[in-house]
């Protein structure tokens, strides 16, 4: 298996995925989506992946509606995505999305997260390289084969295709979402799921004790209701 596969694995069950913080999320997502393309899902495709990662997660129609509406008003303030980059201790490089309404209020507070535990804020471009910025979807395997979506889906920029307990997961450069998606739904092939995710293109080996220093700028930095996604280099367990 490749490298989104393991990837995968060891995220599976981080804590970040809390129902809660998933729900924060999704509604960042709609207000972005619709800011961007507008209410009705049939004519925006962004719209309708974060519709779908909504019931991926079982979050309420009633919430997803609602949140389309208000997003819909004018008075609706809008959500920036900045990326934060830097270092954890024991040079963990970390890469930190997020969607503000105030830059100003999540500047400060992902500084804070680094110095408390001696870490360090870097500058735009000092670790972003060291991810590969990748494009996931999750499809319905009923009737479906790994390999035969892997051989189709290569010319639409497929990369790896494999399956788990929860369906097909289907990984491309992210360039690539917009024309799975249209392939995906032109096929009328059921996508559960869908979104972005940086893998570290090298990971690092610490000790167990230099892990707990890491994960305690993780566990802050995932606290923080400005902040979307998380991304690190430190070596994980794949064991489930």
């Amino acid at each position: 298996m490749g490298r989104a596969f393991e990837f995968r694995k060891a995220r599976k069950m981080k804590r970040w995925s809390a129902m809660s913080k998933a729900f924060t999320r999704i509604g960042k997502d709609i207000v972005m989506a619709v800011k961007e393309g507008g209410p009705d899902p049939a004519s925006n495709s962004r719209l309708r992946a974060v519709i779908q990662n909504a019931k991926a997660v079982n979050m309420p129609k009633d919430n997803v509606e609602r949140a389309i509406k208000k997003a819909s008003e004018k008075g609706q303030g809008d959500y920036k995505e900045v990326i934060f980059e830097g270092y954890a201790p024991h040079g963990i490089a970390v890469l930190v999305e997020t969607a503000t309404d105030n830059n100003t209020r999540t500047v400060a507070n992902v500084r804070s997260y680094f110095n408390k535990v001696d870490g360090s804020l870097g500058t735009s471009g000092s670790v972003v390289f060291m991810f590969d910025h990748t494009c996931n979807f999750r499809i319905n395997a009923e009737g479906l084969d790994p390999e035969d979506i892997e051989l189709e889906f290569i010319d639409y920029g497929a990369e790896e295709v494999f399956a788990d307990d929860d369906g097909i997961l289907i990984y491309a450069p992210f360039e690539s979402f917009g024309a799975i998606q249209a392939e995906l739904e032109s096929r009328e092939i059921e996508i559960l799921s869908s979104g972005f995710e940086r893998i570290p293109q090298v990971t690092k080996k610490i000790t167990p004790e230099q892990a707990e220093d890491v994960e305690k700028l993780l566990e802050k930095l995932e606290e923080d209701d400005d902040v979307q996604n998380v991304y690190h280099t430190m070596e994980e367990s794949t064991d489930e």
